[in-house]
C-alpha cells in the first residue's frame, strides 16, 4: 500500500502539462494529481508538497534532475519556491512563455466552449526583456510597516524593495523605503510617460497615522491627503485621467493595442450607436466616441463612482456619449442600452457571466458585432459557449502577451449574430 503524500513531503515527479495557475501536472504515487510550480513540462523535479486536498496535491520544484531548453535563470532574486508569489513564469524563456499561455487558452477553449482553436500569443512592444512593464502594483504591509509581496497562497510576505516587472515609476514611489505602520496595503500607480506616483493606502480603519516623507500623491478613503490623486495617461493622442484605485491596463502599450484591437474588430461605422460595458475610465467610450463621429452614440456603463467621474471628465466635449453608473446586469442591458449596433464588454477576471451573457445575445436587433475583452482564459471560455449556444459566432480571437513573467494573457475576442 503506498503512503498518501502529505506537505512536506518531497516528490520525485515528471511533469506534463501547464494547468491553469502556473504549475505543470504531475502524479504522485499515491495517484493523485500534483499541481508543481516552477517546473516546465517535460522536466524531472524533486517538489515539496505544500498544501493537499482530497483529489490533488500543490507542490513547488525545489530541485530540477532533468531540465526543459527553455529553462533560464530568473530576473528576479525573489522568484523562487517559498518566497514571492507574484510572478509564475521567471524560469521561463519568454518564447516558452507565449506558447504555454496558448496551450493554456486553447485547453480552456476546449474544455469550457467546446471550441478546437489555438491561438498565437502576440508580443507586445514595450518589454522586450518581460520586465519593467507593471503601472500599478498591489503591496502588502505586515504589522510592523513593512512593504512587500505576498508568497504563493500565503498571508506571508515577502519584502520587496524593488520590482523587476514594475515600471520606474513605480519602483520611484520608494514606499518600501519607509515604514508604513498602521497600513495594510497600498496600490501604486504611475504614468510610464513621468510624473508624480499616487499611492491608494488602506488601513482597515477609520484612522490614518504618520504619513511618511515621500514625493508621492497619498489617497486614503476617498480622500486626497496629498496631491495629485490621478496619473494621466495618453492614448492615440487621447488623455486619459486616471484616479488611484480605478481600473486601468497595466502594461504601459496595453490602452493603445487593446483599442486598436477593438477597433479593428468592430469596424464601428459613423452614425452607429455603441455600448461600453464595464467601461472604467473610458478607454474604450472615447474610441468608440470618436469612430462613430457626432451622429452616433455611445453608452457607458459603470458601477464604480470614482471610476465614473473619470470616465466624466475623460469624455468631456464628445458629442452623443451618456454615462450609465451601474453594474452591468440582465435588466441593465435589456433596459438601458438601447438598440446598440456594436457592444464592447471588459468585465473583471470573474467574466461577464451567463446570465448577462445570455441578456446581450438576445438583444433584438442583434448587435451587428460584439467585442469581448478579457484577461482570464476560463471564465472567457464559459461566457463564449454561452453565445455560440445561442447561434452568435466567433469571427475572430487574437491574444496578447501583456503579462510578462506570469501565466496571465489578454483576449480580444469579435462575435457575430445568427445570419451575420
Amino acid at each position: 500500500m503506498v503512503t498518501p503524500a502529505a506537505p512536506d513531503d518531497v516528490l520525485e515527479l515528471e511533469v506534463g502539462a501547464i494547468a491553469a495557475g502556473g504549475g505543470c501536472v504531475g502524479r504522485a504515487p499515491d495517484g493523485r494529481v500534483v499541481f508543481v510550480r516552477h517546473s516546465l513540462p517535460g522536466e524531472r523535479v524533486r517538489a515539496r508538497v505544500t498544501s493537499e486536498a482530497s483529489s490533488f496535491l500543490r507542490a513547488d520544484a525545489v530541485e530540477v534532475l532533468v531540465a526543459s531548453p527553455d529553462r533560464v535563470d530568473p530576473a528576479c532574486p525573489l522568484a523562487g519556491p517559498g518566497r514571492c508569489g507574484g510572478c509564475d513564469f521567471q524560469h521561463v524563456a519568454l518564447p516558452a512563455q507565449r506558447r504555454l499561455k496558448e496551450d493554456l487558452v486553447a485547453e480552456q477553449l476546449s474544455r469550457l466552449a467546446r471550441v478546437d482553436l489555438r491561438v498565437p500569443v502576440e508580443e507586445v512592444a514595450g518589454s522586450p526583456d518581460g520586465l519593467a512593464w507593471r503601472t500599478r502594483v498591489g503591496f502588502a504591509v505586515d504589522p510592523d510597516g513593512t512593504v512587500g509581496l505576498r508568497r504563493h497562497r500565503s498571508h506571508e510576505i515577502e519584502p520587496v524593495e524593488r520590482c523587476p516587472i514594475a515600471t520606474d515609476g513605480v519602483n520611484g514611489a520608494r514606499v518600501a523605503s519607509v515604514s508604513w505602520k498602521g497600513a495594510r496595503q497600498l496600490e501604486v500607480l504611475a504614468s510610464p510617460d513621468g510624473g508624480t506616483p499616487v499611492v491608494l493606502v488602506d488601513t482597515g480603519k477609520d484612522r490614518i497615522d504618520g504619513l511618511p516623507a515621500l514625493d508621492i500623491g497619498l489617497v486614503w478613503k476617498g480622500r486626497t491627503l496629498r496631491a495629485p490623486d490621478h496619473v494621466t495617461f495618453e492614448v492615440d493622442g487621447n488623455r486619459f485621467e486616471v484616479g488611484a484605485g480605478v481600473f486601468w491596463q497595466v502594461h504601459p502599450q496595453a490602452p493603445a493595442t487593446l483599442t486598436r484591437a477593438v477597433l479593428d474588430g468592430l469596424a464601428p461605422r459613423r452614425g452607429e450607436r455603441a455600448a461600453d460595458l464595464y467601461a472604467g475610465a473610458g478607454l474604450f467610450t472615447v474610441a468608440l466616441a470618436r469612430a462613430v463621429g457626432p451622429s452616433g452614440s455611445v453608452v457607458a456603463v459603470e458601477r464604480s463612482g470614482p471610476a465614473v467621474a473619470d470616465l466624466g471628465r475623460n469624455t468631456v466635449g464628445l458629442d452623443g456619449v451618456e454615462i450609465v453608473r451601474a453594474g452591468v446586469t440582465p435588466a441593465v442591458v435589456g433596459r438601458r442600452l438601447g438598440r446598440p449596433d456594436l457592444v464592447v464588454l471588459d468585465p473583471a477576471r470573474a467574466g461577464a457571466g451567463k446570465d448577462v451573457m445570455a441578456a446581450l445575445v438576445a438583444l433584438e436587433p442583434a448587435p451587428r458585432r460584439m467585442a469581448y475583452v478579457s484577461c482570464e482564459p476560463a471564465p472567457f471560455a464559459r461566457d463564449l459557449a454561452v453565445a455560440l449556444g445561442a447561434g452568435w459566432r466567433l469571427a475572430s480571437l487574437r491574444a496578447f502577451d501583456l503579462f510578462p513573467m506570469t501565466e496571465h494573457v489578454e483576449l480580444v475576442a469579435v462575435l457575430e449574430p445568427p445570419g451575420h
